[in-house]
C-alpha cells in the first residue's frame, strides 16, 4: 500500500525504540531485584506491568503498520480492537492502582498510568477508523496514539527506576524510614 510506504522509517524507528526499552525493562527489573524495596504483586501489577503493556502496544502499532497489508480493512479493524483492548486495560489499571496498598497514587501516578494511556488507547481505535477509509489523517492519528504510549512508557519507566533506587538509598541511610517512602510507585 502506498500510503503505508510512507510510514515505514517512522515506524521502523517506533517500533525498534519500543522493543529496546522492553528489553531494557526487563534488565532494570533483574537489576533491582536485589533492592530492598516493599514490592507486591499488587504494585507490580499496577505500576510495573502496565510500561511493558504500553510498549509491546507500541511494538504491535508498528508491526501492523509495517505489515505488506493488500487493504486497509484488517488494518483497520486491528488498530481498532487493539485500542479497545487498551481502552479496557486502562480500566483495570485504575482499579489496580486503588487496589494495592503499598503506594498511594498521587495526581502525576493517574495521569501517566491512567489518563494518558486511556487518551492513547482511545485515539488508536479512533485511528483505526481513520484508516479504514484509506485517510493519510488517520496514519497521522494512529502515530499520535503510538508516540504518547512510547512517552507514557518512557516517564513510567522512568519513575519506577528513581523511585527504586530512592528507596534503597533511604534504607540504606535511615532503615527506620524506608518503609515510609512514597514518593513515587514501585
Amino acid at each position: 500500500m502506498p500510503l503505508l510506504k510512507e510510514w515505514e522509517s517512522f515506524y521502523v524507528i517506533v517500533g525498534s525504540s519500543a522493543a529496546a526499552l522492553t528489553g531494557l525493562q526487563f534488565v532494570a527489573a533483574a537489576l533491582i531485584a536485589d533492592i530492598d524495596a516493599p514490592a507486591t504483586s499488587g504494585s507490580v501489577d499496577a505500576f510495573a506491568t502496565p510500561t511493558i503493556v504500553h510498549f509491546s502496544g507500541v511494538l504491535l502499532i508498528s508491526a501492523a503498520l509495517s505489515a505488506p497489508w493488500t487493504t486497509m480493512t484488517p488494518l483497520a479493524i486491528l488498530l481498532g480492537l487493539a485500542g479497545v483492548a487498551g481502552v479496557v486495560y486502562a480500566m483495570i489499571i485504575a482499579r489496580r492502582s486503588r487496589r494495592q496498598r503499598e503506594y498511594q497514587p498521587v495526581f502525576e501516578d493517574w495521569l501517566f498510568h491512567v489518563v494518558l494511556p486511556a487518551c492513547a488507547y482511545t485515539t488508536l481505535a479512533v485511528g483505526g477508523y481513520f484508516v479504514s477509509t484509506a485517510s493519510a489523517a488517520g496514519l497521522f492519528v494512529v502515530a499520535t496514539a503510538a508516540m504518547l504510549l512510547l512517552f507514557t512508557g518512557i516517564h513510567n519507566a522512568w519513575d519506577t527506576v528513581t523511585y527504586l533506587v530512592l528507596v534503597k538509598r533511604q534504607a540504606r541511610d535511615d532503615p527506620d524510614q524506608a518503609s515510609g517512602a512514597s514518593n513515587t510507585p514501585a
